[in-house]
């Protein structure tokens, strides 16, 4: 039995969706929930493998048990499983055996928050990139859209990007002023390795007005790591949706 679960989680006490050696992982305590749960050892795979201190509103992913259980059943037992770590599934449901969570994917979505005061935050640390100083959204915005579209990507790419190719399409990347934030809003097929972190980082220049909408685009066009903008933290950012 297949099944497709949507999880919600707090980035910052884990080394990343993926298992690793050096912490605690979202894929390894929801393979210890449902080992816990089902007595299976089993692999659960993500749509998106974020990094570590990366949030997920959205996260969906998917893992194969012989023993067959009520979908209601597996949410509300891998939550009492997963207490106290801060991730929680928001839905359990039957697949189809060929759902992919990654592959069958054909849309992801990202909120990035840039919080714009002098005062640090108190409530949402982890969770913003805290930004003394104002920023201008609307040129932010203005020097997004050169990004948006296929484009060879290097620029905004991680050394370590283990893609095969640096070109994505870009379908949607929107700067918006709420409140005292700056959300950033990126939506693709899928991308690459820090490839939104990077691109924040570098719309951050354009906001503080140090660098310009051509300055932006001149950093596409070269194709080259050395011209990005310092990488955006990982607090702010958050996966949001998976299209299926």
């Amino acid at each position: 039995m297949r099944y497709r679960l949507t999880v919600e989680y707090d980035g910052g006490p884990f080394v990343g969706w993926q298992r690793q050696d050096n912490g605690p992982s979202v894929q390894g305590a929801l393979e210890d929930a449902i080992f816990k749960l089902s007595g299976e050892t089993v692999t659960v795979t993500g749509a998106g493998r974020t990094d570590a201190g990366v949030h997920a509103l959205g996260q969906v992913a998917h893992f194969d048990l012989v023993k067959a259980f009520a979908p209601d059943k597996v949410r509300d037992a891998l939550n009492h499983h997963l207490k106290p770590r801060p991730a929680v599934v928001l839905g359990a449901a039957i697949a189809d055996g060929g759902f992919h969570a990654r592959f069958s994917a054909t849309g992801r979505h990202y909120l990035y928050r840039i919080l714009c005061r002098r005062p640090p935050p108190a409530l949402e640390t982890g969770h913003v990139w805290h930004v003394v100083r104002d920023l201008d959204a609307e040129a932010m915005h203005a020097a997004a859209q050169a990004l948006v579209g296929q484009h060879d990507f290097t620029t905004f790419r991680a050394a370590e990007c283990q893609a095969k190719s640096p070109v994505k399409t870009l379908d949607r990347l929107d700067v918006a002023r709420v409140g005292e934030e700056v959300h950033v809003n990126a939506s693709a097929r899928s991308f690459l390795h820090h490839q939104v972190r990077s691109i924040v980082g570098s719309l951050k220049l354009v906001g503080e007005g140090k660098w310009r909408a051509r300055d932006m685009k001149a950093a596409l066009d070269a194709r080259d790591r050395r011209e990005c903008g310092p990488v955006a933290p990982p607090d702010g950012l958050y996966l949001v949706r998976v299209d299926y």
